[in-house]
């Protein structure tokens, strides 16, 4: 206890300083790396926002998304808010993830860290745990939007893989009849980068659970399991998909853009054990703050020279640090012909994007995952009814804005709302979330079950 006092107070600036800094920054125009470097203005700690622990394991899977955890570790954004011994501890998968919040930090394992969606809701209703052991996690905020896209193998060049996957549709169907299906990986069931590559897939005409093979596949693999010629197509964050573009054997090709597909839209997110969210509130909320900071940092141009060579390092990504410089300005080869696309609003972006917040964890975003994953019948209809109660038990939008006023961000750039409104896909798809069932009622390719 003398070692966490003393640590908690040696700080040296005062947090109304920093609270000052942070209102006169708007969502739109970050701070300069100078006046927010943390390690030359440490915030002191009031009895209100002194954490109860100094320490907390946060998983992380070594794509663009997992940046704000490991960028508030490295720039010490984690310190400047009393949490001076968070490990951030790379997964082997997303599967490894999801056992090791299972037996959480005490059984070796990990107290929260980066997810896809919906598995915090998963793992919540004991969905996808061994032996439907209900874990309760609580969902704090979204990481980042976009930076994810599905690559094809180049065997398939000139066949009509593209944003609008129609013209492909006989030739995938006719593969599964000749008994040589497109196989294409995702790196988790049921769960993000499942259902991106399902939308596309539905979206040209081409049934998922009917004219291809889907399996799962860990991130860092996907590469080379193209390579090697073992799968046709695969879905997952950046930096796998801009690196099968830099390979001189041009083995794949940048068939969509997530942020083609649906513009803005809700990644992965930050999710803690809820027991441990309980037990230490006031350090939930200094973990929150520091990724805050981190996504702040983040989105601020001059920083991402810096961010890729942090992420690069082999103890992260472990990939050439130029390899990570393309997705944050929105610059990627496209297509079959390799086209070379600069436009920012394909670009990854962790605090504010075009429709406003990215770190705030909208509910109507909880709601399309359920919605989508009672379109592919991985939850049954009746889940739709008792959305509200599974989102709401997981939603740690009250420790976001809590976060977010403590840290002095302007109320402006608080959402007021949990719903983001009526979302849009380039198919002309629209969700609204105050009517779900209509969604899926529109949509012509789905498995839905009673």
């Amino acid at each position: 206890m003398q070692q966490f006092s003393r640590r908690n107070f040696i700080a040296t600036a005062g947090i109304a300083a920093g609270a000052s800094l942070l209102k006169g920054c708007s969502l739109g125009n970050p701070p300069s790396p100078t006046s927010m470097s943390p390690k030359a203005d440490t915030m002191s700690l009031s009895p209100a926002t002194t954490p109860e622990v100094t320490s907390v394991k946060l998983g992380y899977i070594a794509i663009a998304e997992s940046a704000p955890l490991i960028i508030a570790k490295e720039k010490g954004f984690f310190d400047r808010h009393g949490m001076f011994d968070v490990t951030v501890s790379k997964q082997a998968s997303w599967g490894a993830a999801r056992d090791n919040i299972e037996i959480g930090s005490s059984g070796g394992g990990i107290d929260g860290g980066q997810w896809q969606m919906p598995m915090p809701q998963l793992i919540s209703e004991g969905l996808i745990t061994k032996g439907g052991r209900k874990i309760p996690m609580l969902s704090m905020a979204q990481l980042s939007t976009q930076g994810n896209g599905i690559a094809v193998a180049s065997q398939h060049t000139g066949k009509g893989f593209g944003p609008d996957l129609s013209g492909a549709a006989d030739y995938i169907k006719g593969l599964k009849e000749a008994g040589t299906p497109f196989k294409a990986a995702y790196t988790f069931p049921r769960v993000n980068q499942d259902f991106w590559i399902r939308y596309w897939l539905a979206a040209g005409g081409v049934d998922p659970n009917k004219h291809v093979d889907l399996i799962a596949v860990p991130a860092a693999q996907t590469v080379a399991s193209m390579r090697t010629g073992s799968m046709d197509g695969f879905s997952t964050g950046d930096p796998w998909p801009s690196r099968i573009m830099r390979d001189k054997r041009k083995f794949g090709f940048m068939a969509v853009l997530t942020a083609q597909i649906w513009p803005a839209h809700p990644e992965e997110y930050f999710a803690m054990r809820e027991e441990w969210v309980n037990k230490h509130p006031k350090a939930a909320k200094a973990i929150l703050k520091g990724i805050m900071e981190a996504q702040i940092w983040c989105d601020d141009p001059k920083n991402r020279v810096e961010m890729a060579a942090i992420l690069g390092q082999r103890k992260y990504f472990n990939v050439p640090s130029d390899l990570l410089v393309g997705p944050y300005v929105g610059e990627y080869t496209l297509g079959d012909r390799r086209e070379v696309v600069k436009n920012e609003a394909y670009a990854i972006r962790y605090w504010k994007d075009a429709r406003g917040s990215v770190s705030y964890p909208y509910k109507s975003h909880d709601l399309w995952f359920l919605t989508e994953s009672v379109r592919w019948g991985f939850l049954p209809q009746s889940a739709l009814d008792n959305a509200d109660r599974i989102i709401n038990a997981v939603s740690g939008e009250k420790y976001w804005r809590e976060a977010a006023q403590e840290l002095g961000i302007a109320a402006a750039d608080i959402p007021k709302s949990t719903s983001r409104g009526i979302e849009r896909f380039f198919d002309g798809a629209e969700f609204n979330p105050e009517k779900p069932k209509a969604y899926l009622d529109s949509l012509r390719i789905k498995n839905l079950k009673a």
